[in-house]
């Protein structure tokens, strides 16, 4: 059996693997993992991941979670363009230090507005208006540091060239765009390095891997959405008792 990648690409960091072993023509059986059906906490996938996390992968005997390990692995195992994941030490290490950044600053803020706005609704849960005008703070000032620290007059966050770091930091960053918050507005230089990192991407492979997500406001107003599986609310509870 080759490369399987266990994805569902609501989420971000599923998108970011899908998108990466597309765009440099990895082959992979892709093998959806439906969260709304409770297939996250089956005993099926229990057995791949038994955390129970979406992305994984799995090669051969091999399974790897978390999405940095995945495209980190992506880009040693397959002839990927260097500028991904750099054989330079400092260039590389530029790669770490913003994911490093992104996991404390980034991959836990800008999920909260689908959650708050599609999820939170389907099991009757609505947060109260603070937490949501605390989030906005919060995604205010990590697009400000972004900007500043990362981004400053690159063309990407840690240089000249796309990494794994554009790509993590881009999908967190669609996911309030999908539910009506767009935080490019008025960020001229943030919109502008959107445009050139979709560019290489291709708009094409961006819209193949955002077709459910940037749907998800139209399904929740006609109701469209299946009602999750009852295993799956402790894990959208916990999820949401969490939001600061």
């Amino acid at each position: 059996m080759g490369l399987e990648l266990y994805l569902d690409l609501l989420s971000q960091p599923c998108r970011a693997v899908y998108i990466f072993a597309k765009k440099n023509g990895i082959p992979f059986e892709l093998r959806p993992v439906e969260i709304f059906k409770g297939q996250l906490v089956s005993k099926d996938f229990s057995q791949i991941n038994s955390l129970c996390k979406v992305p994984a992968l799995k090669d051969g005997d091999f399974i790897l979670s978390e999405s940095t390990a995945i495209l980190i692995y992506l880009s040693c195992k397959y002839p990927t363009a260097d500028h991904w994941y750099p054989s330079n030490l400092q260039a590389r290490a530029r790669i770490h230090e913003y994911l490093g950044w992104h996991a404390d600053c980034i991959r836990g803020t800008f999920g909260v507005p689908f959650w708050t706005q599609v999820l939170a609704p389907l099991i009757g849960v609505h947060l109260p208006e603070e937490k949501v005008q605390r989030n906005r703070a919060a995604m205010d000032r990590a697009l400000q540091q972004l900007e500043d620290k990362f981004l400053r007059d690159q063309a990407f966050l840690t240089g000249q060239h796309v990494t794994l770091a554009d790509l993590m930091a881009l999908e967190e960053l669609i996911q309030p765009v999908a539910v009506g918050f767009d935080l490019f507005e008025g960020r001229p230089k943030l919109a502008a390095w959107r445009e050139r990192l979709e560019a290489f991407l291709g708009t094409d492979l961006c819209q193949e891997a955002r077709g459910l997500i940037l749907n998800i406001l139209e399904q929740a107003a006609n109701k469209k959405i299946p009602d999750p599986a009852p295993e799956v609310y402790p894990y959208m509870l916990l999820r949401i008792s969490r939001i600061p």
